[in-house]
């Protein structure tokens, strides 16, 4: 066990340490995060909001994402797939959100991506949960990792090159594997975490939508 890498809270329970005493990051960390999700509108939300975070923390983002919801049609990409430059120049003028000329259109172009997908693997989530990995990956790169876990993997960069040939934006390996992990594809919850355990459990039980699709196809 690393303990290096295990925090324990004011409540009492060791989590992984990210997290550390902030309510809304441990909600997150317990509730959410390493959780395997099959919905196609969040799939969606977590990979535009990944896109928002760059060169910003995650709380940031968190601590905005009701305003996201609001503004982006609760990621429903068919709704978004309809944006228009007015729709762009009103989300610009939208303090509770990222204002961010690129990701905002970004977002808008994902949409349309999106709905390609659906048409081609009959969900989101079947492409997506397409790339989880067999067993846990090293982290790949020149740079030395400090964390016991990746920042990227061979999946991640491959899954990143994927959609960039498909068309997708702000959507690069780290980004990769940083959605990788908390829509559930890996479970990088660390070995003494407490909240560990049950993912491990919801994980075996969770039908992956790909192995669904591919064996009606």
């Amino acid at each position: 066990m690393n303990h290096q890498h295990l925090h324990t809270a004011k409540d009492g329970i060791t989590r992984c340490w990210w997290c550390s005493d902030d309510p809304e990051y441990i909600n997150y960390h317990d509730q959410e995060w390493g959780r395997p999700v099959a919905d196609d509108f969040l799939l969606f939300e977590k990979i535009c909001l990944e896109g928002f975070q760059s060169g910003l923390s995650w709380l940031t983002i968190l601590r905005k994402r009701e305003n996201f919801r609001k503004a982006f049609a609760g990621f429903d990409f068919n709704k978004i797939a309809e944006f228009d430059e007015n729709h762009v120049e009103l989300l610009l003028q939208n303090s509770g959100i990222i204002r961010h000329r690129g990701k905002i259109e970004a977002t808008i172009n994902n949409a349309h991506r999106a709905l390609e997908a659906v048409e081609e693997f009959g969900s989101l989530a079947s492409y997506i949960w397409g790339w989880e990995p067999e067993s846990p990956e090293p982290h790949l790169g020149k740079d030395i990792c400090s964390y016991p876990i990746p920042a990227i993997t061979k999946t991640s960069q491959l899954l990143s090159e994927d959609l960039k040939t498909r068309g997708w934006r702000f959507f690069g390996p780290t980004t990769a594997y940083a959605f990788m992990q908390a829509m559930g594809l890996v479970n990088d919850h660390i070995e003494g975490c407490a909240i560990r355990k049950s993912v491990v459990e919801l994980g075996s039980e969770f039908l992956n939508p790909s192995q669904h699709f591919y064996g009606n196809a």
